[in-house]
């Protein structure tokens, strides 16, 4: 299947491609790479531009024949959605809109968007099934939420058979070690520990250690870039007979904040400062997901559920790579 990758050159986007070229399919890479790195999309085909662009869309859609489009170009800073939500409307939700325009225009169907945990909030019940209220607390669960409501209404003019899938903390470095998570600005606990281990960062914060868990610091739910791959192709395989799904991705197995360092000391052989502050507003205890719906509805099978291994590939990368991608 031919499939236009949006935000392809990121790091969710770009062990994407190396999955769709991996299963046979071929992967079209669309990216402003205004945040992506072109060097993770090897010889790939890269468009490159931005989802604002209609026109190009369009042209892009009808030029490589597309029969799917997997959507990864979003903004994901909490923080910086708070500070500038207008951006974050922008970007996520008006041109995920272009987006969803070009392919009506085109009449490709089949869309595949990353979601997330977020649209959740502050959940009442842990583990978190798809049917928990959703009443996300910033702009950025805000705008996907937002999309994912976008979806379902285009889905019942019988133009698009979508598929939407809430992520909570990917991690990992994919395609047998070999693309690694690299954000700049970073704020994602692996890497951060991880650039401590190797003395790129002065310490590593805990924020809170007083909270209703055994070890006191925040439980979250992490999730190897690879599993998170396989459920998007087997979600968009199921996008022959279904015209909507929303599914949780998540390993359903909580990991405290102090139980990810220990592990990236364990695994790296470095010690490193941690520092214990208070804690931030709006964090919650726990956040686990539950993901039976996943496993029942596309057969989809964690293959990597153990921290350790998670962190493993994550160091491996991140020592092959000390300053990141090249570009």
């Amino acid at each position: 299947m031919r499939v236009l990758v949006c935000g392809g050159a990121g790091y969710i986007g770009s062990n994407m491609t190396a999955k769709l070229t991996t299963e046979g399919h071929e992967p079209i890479v669309f990216d402003n790479l205004s945040k992506g790195h072109k060097s993770a999309i090897g010889d790939t085909k890269l468009v490159e531009g931005d989802l604002a662009d209609n026109r190009l869309l369009v042209e892009t859609l009808e030029k490589y024949s597309i029969e799917a489009v997997m959507h990864f170009a979003a903004f994901i800073e909490v923080g910086e959605s708070v500070q500038a939500p207008l951006k974050y409307y922008r970007n996520n939700l008006c041109c995920t809109e272009n987006l969803l325009s070009a392919m009506e225009t085109v009449g490709v169907e089949k869309f595949v968007f990353s979601s997330t945990a977020a649209v959740y909030g502050i959940p009442e019940n842990v583990p978190i099934a798809e049917d928990s209220p959703t009443e996300p607390i910033n702009p950025y669960g805000q705008t996907k939420l937002a999309v994912e409501r976008m979806c379902h209404y285009q889905s019942r003019t019988g133009k698009l058979a979508y598929a939407a899938l809430r992520y909570f903390n990917a991690c990992g470095a994919g395609n047998n070690a070999t693309l690694g998570e690299d954000h700049r600005p970073e704020s994602h606990l692996i890497p951060l520990a991880i650039r401590a281990a190797m003395g790129k960062r002065s310490d590593i914060k805990i924020y809170g250690t007083d909270y209703d868990t055994p070890d006191g610091t925040c439980i979250r739910d992490f999730i190897h870039i690879d599993d998170l791959c396989t459920a998007h192709l087997l979600a968009l395989n199921k996008l022959q007979t279904e015209r909507e799904m929303i599914c949780n991705l998540g390993n359903e197995k909580g990991y405290s904040v102090r139980e990810v360092i220990e592990t990236v000391k364990k695994v790296s052989g470095k010690d490193f400062k941690v520092t214990k502050v208070s804690r931030r507003p709006g964090d919650p205890p726990r956040l686990t997901a539950d993901a039976t719906k996943a496993r029942n509805e596309l057969g989809w099978k964690i293959e990597k559920p153990q921290l350790e291994e998670m962190v493993s590939t994550a160091w491996q990368w991140h020592s092959s790579h000390p300053d990141g991608y090249p570009d």
